[in-house]
């Protein structure tokens, strides 16, 4: 009789960060629920995951700013036995002050970054915890420990999600569970995220650019040992750090730094 092997399902599979922990996670021997929008990376993604591994990879195209889309999520989860990873990965970024832009983009913003999180972290901790395994990962950003003008609703969501997963992490502490939960909050990282908002990359050193891989490899890491908050890079662990000391009067001052 075959033991049946541990699903991970990850949102925002088809590009990034997403597809990294997908290969990842297939790599270790996890059957793949892959979510995103472009049904033709899904696809070729699920593919390869099989093609290369031997494991499961089955596409599930979805909006998560769609009501109907995030409960069809829901209700697959519900369905998975054998659920034991969540990354909650699928995000997006905009500019511009907070009055300015469309109320529709910051809506999107917050049901992709919050509810989203939220529900698919219900529904797949309701299954982790009634088995005692499993893991949840969130997907954070070293933004989430400062705020600044411009992306309003970017920093807002991100700091949510620290707040939301360091409750859970005290929360199933407290019912001495066995499954963990993280915050994984990278820097400026090797996707397409910035490419899509138009932000060119040579603002930034080069030196200051993570490679995907890395930041999975500081996640699955973090995992092993316990930690909630998963800072990948030296830099960023230091910036994170110095942000904690900084006095807020000093930071809302440094937001006009190279405005105007």
């Amino acid at each position: 009789m075959t033991t049946a092997r541990p699903v991970a399902l990850v949102t925002g599979a088809s590009a990034g960060i997403g597809a990294a922990y997908a290969r990842r996670l297939a790599a270790q021997g996890y059957d793949l629920l892959l979510v995103a929008r472009r049904v033709g990376r899904l696809e070729e993604l699920a593919t390869e995951l099989t093609s290369r591994h031997g494991v499961r990879a089955e596409p599930l195209p979805a909006d998560l700013t769609s009501d109907a889309d995030l409960k069809a999520v829901e209700d697959r989860i519900a369905r998975e036995e054998h659920l034991e990873f969540l990354l909650n990965n699928a995000g997006f970024g905009a500019s511009g002050r907070f009055y300015e832009s469309p109320v529709e983009v910051q809506d999107a913003m917050h049901r992709l970054h919050v509810l989203a999180t939220l529900r698919l972290s219900h529904a797949a901790l309701r299954k982790m915890t009634a088995r005692g395994k499993g893991a949840v990962v969130n997907v954070s950003s070293v933004a989430a420990f400062v705020c600044r003008p411009g992306s309003l609703s970017y920093y807002a969501t991100k700091a949510w999600i620290n707040c939301f997963t360091e409750g859970l992490y005290l929360e199933l502490k407290q019912a001495r569970s066995p499954v963990r939960v993280q915050a994984l909050c990278p820097g400026y990282t090797v996707t397409e995220f910035h490419d899509v908002i138009g932000f060119d990359r040579k603002r930034v050193p080069a030196s200051w650019w993570t490679p995907v891989e890395q930041v999975v490899d500081a996640s699955l890491e973090g995992l092993k040992r316990g930690k909630l908050f998963v800072v990948p890079g030296w830099r960023y662990k230091f910036i994170v750090a110095l942000l904690r000391l900084i006095p807020r009067p000093l930071l809302h001052a440094t937001s006009e730094w190279g405005s105007g």
